[in-house]
C-alpha cells in the first residue's frame, strides 16, 4: 500500500475515533478525505480533528449558510514540486 494511502487511512480512522463518518477517495495525485462535522463537536473533539488533518498535505472545512460543515483533506501522491509546498502552515 503506498505512504498516501496509509497516511491518508490514518487521517481517516482517527476522525472515525472522534466520531465523524469519513469518505476515502483515490483521485489520480492525492487521496481525498471528506467527513460531515455535525453541530455541535465539543472543544476536545475539534482538538483531536485538527491534529489528524494537520497530517494532510492540505486541509479545510467547507461551510454552508446552512449550517452543513464538510471537512476536507488531501494526501499527495508524490512529492511536491518546489514552488508549490502546501500543509497545516501554508493553506491555499
Amino acid at each position: 500500500m503506498p505512504a498516501s494511502e496509509v497516511s491518508a487511512e490514518a487521517i481517516a480512522a482517527r476522525l472515525s475515533a472522534v466520531g465523524l463518518a469519513t469518505r476515502v477517495e483515490e483521485r489520480d495525485d492525492c487521496t481525498a478525505i471528506e467527513a460531515e462535522v455535525p453541530e455541535p463537536l465539543s472543544a476536545e473533539s475539534w482538538r483531536e480533528v485538527l491534529e489528524a488533518v494537520a497530517k494532510a498535505d492540505r486541509f479545510g472545512l467547507l461551510a454552508t449558510s446552512s449550517n452543513d460543515r464538510t471537512l476536507w483533506a488531501v494526501v499527495r501522491k508524490t512529492v511536491p514540486a518546489t514552488g508549490d509546498v502546501g500543509g497545516p502552515d501554508h493553506q491555499r
